[in-house]
């Protein structure tokens, strides 16, 4: 994002979350004044994206969707696949802020494959 006080909005979020490590009502709040300058800047899927957060936060209380994984996790030992369940998943207020850290660059090519795949799974989750 491009626009100084979007930036700052950003900023403002960030400093939240690493403060509080809860996603406060101030946060849902902060992320949808976030929003219209994603529209504003013709960001669709950004827009999007703050629209799913606000919609999935204050419909479940928390952020419940994982930062996705690059690349399956390996087994250093047998070399064999660690199922998601075994593997550490970071969700909350840490995956919200990767997510706004993401926003933030949002023109780079991998961090707007990243933020479509958070679209997806907070799609995936309200059905």
């Amino acid at each position: 994002m491009e626009n100084k006080k979007a930036i700052k909005l950003i900023d403002s979020i960030v400093e939240t979350l690493e403060s509080n490590e809860i996603v406060t009502d101030d946060v849902v709040d902060m992320v949808r004044e976030l929003r219209p300058y994603a529209v504003e800047e013709n960001l669709p899927v950004v827009a999007k994206t703050l629209r799913l957060v606000t919609e999935h936060v204050e419909e479940n209380e928390v952020f419940a969707i994982p930062i996705p994984q690059d690349e399956p996790l390996v087994d250093e030992e047998s070399g064999e696949e660690i199922e998601a369940e075994h593997s550490e998943i970071i969700t909350g207020s840490e995956s919200l802020l990767y997510l706004i850290n993401l926003i933030k660059k949002s023109e780079n090519p991998v961090n707007k494959a990243e933020i479509r795949e958070y679209n997806r799974k907070m799609e995936a989750f309200a059905e």
